[in-house]
């Protein structure tokens, strides 16, 4: 049950987040959630109400999945053109996502598609699965979820309140884990 605190909006980006699931485990895609939508499913409750849907896939998945979206009826929308390439963004139901896709770089280290300097963690893509709403869904590692919070501010992005309060958050999750 969600807060109804929270309303409509989130119950419907859980249904759209189940979409997405069940399509990439029909094409065999895996995906990681990153954002806030992420660390939602890392504590297993809905932490507050969210914008849009944040997904990482690997780069070699992009054609099947953008194909499989579209004939599930989400709608392609325009990519910023500094951002193309290196993600996807659809809508589906009034809810945003974006598809961000990871490489291996010749060097062998994780990177955004098109970014090679901003390498990834190597434990940025965790294995394990975790459940909200009865959607099981595998996010991006705690630790990279804080590095990317980090990253924005060094390159000049100004932390919203909701990040600060992400960074608490993980700050408190990776203290959990050691």
């Amino acid at each position: 049950m969600i807060n109804p605190q929270f309303g409509t909006k989130t119950e419907i980006q859980l249904k759209v987040l189940n979409e997405i699931s069940a399509i990439c485990a029909l094409i065999d895609c895996k995906f990681w959630l990153r954002g806030g939508w992420a660390i939602d499913f890392l504590l297993g409750e809905v932490t507050r109400p969210h914008d849009d849907i944040d997904v990482i896939a690997w780069i070699q998945n992009r054609e099947k999945l953008e194909q499989a979206l579209a004939e599930a009826g989400f709608e392609k929308t325009p990519v910023k053109e500094e951002f193309r390439g290196r993600q996807s963004d659809f809508r589906k139901d009034d809810v945003d996502i974006t598809f961000g896709y990871i490489t291996i770089a010749m060097d062998g280290n994780l990177i955004m598609n098109g970014l090679p300097d901003w390498v990834w963690r190597s434990d940025s893509l965790s294995q394990q699965s975790f459940m909200l709403n009865n959607i099981t869904a595998l996010v991006l590692s705690p630790r990279q979820l804080l590095e990317e919070k980090e990253v924005y501010e060094r390159i000049g992005r100004k932390p919203r309140q909701k990040d600060l309060e992400s960074k608490k958050i993980l700050h408190r999750i990776i203290a959990e884990l050691n």
